[in-house]
């Protein structure tokens, strides 16, 4: 499929329609930069909002599905209005989930199409009139006064698996998938195409005008980005829905982010399953409990999880607000630490947070770490609450409380990521020595004699440096070799859980300082240390740049200037293939600094 000649366009945003089948197109959204700071978008690749379009008849409604957010409102509401001049026209909108933004644009649209009716799942249609009328708080010494709301048009409400006629002798399935991040989730099925419009399920922020992608591995690498991001931590959940899609009889998967998936979709449902069962089998399990109201306190939320998934720990993740009770004691009995995050909302905590809270302090294990987190406008005071309750309460904390005024940005965000990683390191710390404990002191591991000679292979002494705008970080490697002539090329493995792996995706460029024998000791020092999350690694460094703008050390014997080409999951490892750009010599008559290890169990 092709985009249609006319298209509404932005300086930096536009809405193209794409045919689908007569009577129905996608008018998508495309956004070529990077706009918002959460983690999903961190590739930045840009991203697309897909919305689907069915036209009315005498007999049907014309059906929406899946409209984007009022970020998009300048340039989709003209599509729309193209696609469907006449106002006066019945216009059904599926909404798959629901937060102020989106919101937003459905007030825009019952401002405009006189009979419009809204359909939504049970969780939905709650979020949505709880948020119709709501308001983002006005800063002090502001005037207060805004324009009136258009009336909260009717909702139809889908509680069950439903289908309702379209034109065209279609059908259109819709089935509620809630999940703790969306707790409104509604998708679509048009049975006679069998097109599954599956909104954030399946996703990849890629700015493409390509109705579906070339083949699998053309946004693998963006697609299991998102779904790290923000199916990981509710994999349990995600999994039991994917269980459901594989009895409809899909012909293409059409998001709600990124060109649709018609030839491999089953491989993508199965790399699903595999990658919920890497989560669903880690020995420890943090509980994330959280409420948004407008998706910032979600969105630090998902940057604690993304860091401590990188660890292998699980991340079990609980929306209190659609939580059930005996749900949330199990959570809490179960879970091997406890984190809780709310938004603050007229100087108080949203009731199902209090009312978890209550829960945790008579449930929590006392022994077991906890941490608070929140965003807040003009005051934080829900997050004092969830403090001093908590430390009255005799637990101990596994960072700070955190405190984030509206949304966090890009250092944030990379911050939040370190801190929970900090965290799920503690966590291992801790299992391990209990193991210790009931082993006697002895690691079997250690004295494997293919463990010991797995030691034996040498690998050179590096330091990775790499800057992304204004983000940095760096690591010591000693997993290094050459991996091709033509064009020259080398292989890094990064452990997940370093935070610099955040920052070496395809694309991605980084240095590769390699060390030179009996002066590697002050670098080693400097980039072993243990770090603060956020702290700049650099500090009190002299450095040289690439021609690639990265970071180099002087002091080091070599450098490669690398660019990420592919990456390969490997373990607890990822592995990175770069072409080497460029490079060049520090010292030309040292030798390389190489790392002897007596066993293969650890660096």
């Amino acid at each position: 499929m092709t985009a249609s000649a006319t298209a509404t366009t932005t300086a930096i945003r536009q809405t193209i329609t794409l045919p689908i089948d007569p009577g129905a197109v996608s008018l998508r959204s495309l956004s070529q930069q990077r706009s918002r700071f959460e983690l999903e978008y961190a590739l930045e690749r840009g991203s697309t909002a897909n919305s689907f379009l069915f036209e009315g008849d005498e007999h049907h409604a014309a059906v929406l599905v899946h409209p984007p957010g009022a970020a998009y409102g300048d340039v989709f509401l003209p599509a729309l209005a193209a696609a469907m001049p006449d106002h006066s026209r019945s216009l059904q909108v599926v909404v798959g989930h629901v937060n102020p933004n989106r919101v937003a644009l459905l007030r825009e649209l019952a401002a405009t199409y006189t009979r419009l009716e809204l359909i939504a799942s049970n969780a939905g249609a709650k979020v949505m009139k709880e948020l119709w009328t709501l308001r983002k708080p006005t800063p002090p010494g502001e005037s207060s006064e805004a324009p009136p709301l258009p009336d909260l048009p009717p909702i139809r409400t889908i509680r069950h698996e439903q289908g309702t006629p379209l034109s065209h002798g279609r059908t259109l399935m819709l089935l509620p998938a809630p999940t703790p991040r969306w707790p409104g989730g509604l998708l679509a099925f048009e049975e006679r195409l069998g097109l599954l419009m599956s909104d954030k399920f399946f996703s990849a922020h890629v700015c493409t005008e390509d109705w579906a992608e070339s083949n699998r591995s053309s946004t693998e690498e963006e697609r299991r980005h998102f779904y790290d991001c923000l199916m990981a931590p509710m994999a349990r959940q995600v999994d039991t829905l994917v269980d459901r899609l594989e009895d409809l009889d899909i012909r293409t998967i059409a998001p709600g982010h990124g060109p649709a998936i018609e030839t491999s979709w089953r491989s993508l449902l199965s790399d699903y399953h595999r990658w919920g069962e890497s989560h669903q089998q880690a020995s420890l399990n943090v509980l994330l409990l959280f409420a948004s109201a407008y998706g910032n306190t979600a969105a630090i939320a998902d940057a604690l999880a993304q860091g401590i998934g990188r660890t292998g720990i699980r991340v079990n993740s609980l929306n209190c607000e659609f939580t059930p009770a005996n749900e949330l004691v199990d959570a809490i009995q179960l879970s091997d630490a406890v984190l809780i995050g709310s938004p603050t909302l007229g100087g108080h905590a949203p009731t199902p947070i209090v009312s978890a809270l209550g829960t945790l302090l008579a449930e929590g294990d006392r022994s077991k770490p906890v941490g608070v987190f929140g965003s807040f406008g003009w005051s934080g005071e829900a997050v004092d609450l969830l403090e001093n309750k908590l430390r009255d309460g005799g637990f101990s904390f596994g960072f700070e409380p955190i405190r984030v005024k509206f949304s966090p940005d890009a250092a944030r965000v990379k911050q939040l990521e370190e801190t929970g990683t900090r965290f799920g390191r503690e966590l291992l710390k801790i299992q391990k020595r209990a193991q210790r404990r009931s082993a006697g002191g002895l690691s079997e591991s250690r004295s494997d004699p293919a463990v010991v000679a797995l030691g034996r292979v040498l690998g050179s002494l590096c330091v990775l440096t790499t800057r992304k705008g204004d983000l940095s970080g760096a690591m010591v490697a000693s997993w290094v070799s050459q991996a091709s002539f033509s064009p020259p090329g080398i292989t890094v493995a990064v452990a997940k859980d370093r935070a610099v792996e955040a920052l070496l995706h395809k694309g991605d460029r980084f240095a590769l300082n390699v060390l030179a024998e009996g002066r590697e000791t002050a670098l080693m020092k400097q980039f072993l240390q243990p770090f603060e999350p956020g702290a700049d690694r650099f500090a009190g460094l002299e450095l040289e740049t690439s021609p690639a703008e990265q970071p180099l050390l002087p002091a080091a014997l070599a450098w490669l200037d690398g660019e990420v080409k592919q990456r390969m999951e490997c373990g607890d490892h990822w592995l990175l293939y770069a072409q080497v750009n460029h490079g060049g010599l520090f010292d030309a008559e040292g030798s390389t600094a190489v790392h002897q290890r007596r066993s293969g169990a650890n660096y």
